[in-house]
């Protein structure tokens, strides 16, 4: 199975929500929308899904035409297979957990074996027990899990999942990102994930699909999209960068060295502590490079604002934005 989305066009009146969008998402990928607020993502996901009708483009599921304008063609949401899990979880308030798992079975016309498809769903999740409680006695992240396992329960060819752990503390979420990840692959499921959140598309993804103001501007791995920045803008979406040259030269906190290297291709800048911060592991130093501007460093030892330090970079960490 492959999703292949070729020029999806979208309008809401004066606004381009999205510019001739083309994506291909491969059978098993766990694949992440990821940009700010309005890039276009979550209008890109609700169009997949069927939940909005596209201006321009078409949409195929292999060789089975999902959407296009040119062959007037729209599948309706039902017809797609596709399961969602939304940002406020959508359980319905007045059903139990097995009555909201079961939900989308019955609507669909699969009651066969319904009450075993739902049992599993529930063992799958780690909710075994927990069948005749109504959402409200659940908490946030039993929510989530029941959200999961009624779109799992379909056996859809894709699930897409709409910034699903926005609503849960930092906490809980961290938990619920390897949950989620772990339960996608060991099902064997094909997922789309919609988030604003680098860390969790760094910590969640096969591949990252960066997007602004309605474009695509890069899609790879996350090793790569962190690593080899197509343009400035995924240069600082995407982790922390200081900037060598504005925009065209960069290099990653972790790859500035307050103490000497016995290499040859080494730059050597001096600056000045602006600002220090605990962050649990090691100390975030903000340094006033005169030449450059600010720079972020990491050390395990604290500095004092104000004291002078010498930096060292390999030139092989310097990276070059076209």
């Amino acid at each position: 199975m492959e999703l292949n989305i070729r020029e999806i066009g979208k309008n809401f009146g004066d606004l381009q929500a999205l510019k001739s969008v083309c994506l291909k998402v491969k059978k098993g990928n766990f694949t992440t929308l990821l940009g700010p607020s309005g890039c276009g993502k979550t209008t890109l996901l609700r169009i997949i899904a069927g939940l909005e009708e596209p201006d321009s483009g078409e949409i195929y599921m292999d060789d089975e035409c999902l959407f296009s304008d040119e062959k007037k063609i729209n599948k309706s949401i039902h017809l797609r297979n596709f399961g969602m899990v939304f940002q406020d979880f959508a359980l319905w308030p007045h059903m139990t957990v097995f009555e909201n798992i079961a939900f989308g079975l019955k609507a669909t016309g699969k009651k066969k074996d319904l009450n075993k498809a739902v049992m599993e769903a529930l063992e799958m999740v780690r909710l075994e027990g927990m069948e005749k409680r109504f959402p409200h006695e659940l908490s946030g992240g039993q929510q989530q899990r029941v959200a999961f396992a009624r779109a799992a329960v379909l056996k859809p060819q894709l699930v897409l999942f709409d910034e699903p752990l926005s609503a849960l503390d930092a906490i809980l979420r961290e938990d619920m990102r390897i949950e989620i990840t772990n339960l996608v692959r060991n099902i064997g499921l094909t997922a789309i994930y919609v988030t604003h959140d680098q860390s969790e598309a760094l910590a969640m993804s096969d591949e990252i699909v960066v997007m602004n103001k309605g474009e695509i501007l890069q899609v790879g791995s996350p090793e790569y999209i962190y690593n080899s920045p197509s343009e400035a803008f995924v240069a600082k979406f995407i982790g922390k960068s200081n900037w060598i040259f504005p925009e065209k030269q960069l290099v990653r906190p972790e790859n500035v060295h307050l103490r000497e290297i016995k290499e040859e291709d080494v730059e050597t800048y001096e600056g000045t502590v602006k600002a220090v911060s605990y962050v649990g592991d090691r100390y975030e130093i903000l340094v006033d490079i005169m030449s450059i501007g600010n720079f972020i460093v990491y050390d395990s030892q604290k500095k004092n604002q104000g004291d002078k330090l010498k930096m060292f970079i390999k030139k092989k960490d310097i990276y070059s934005i076209c």
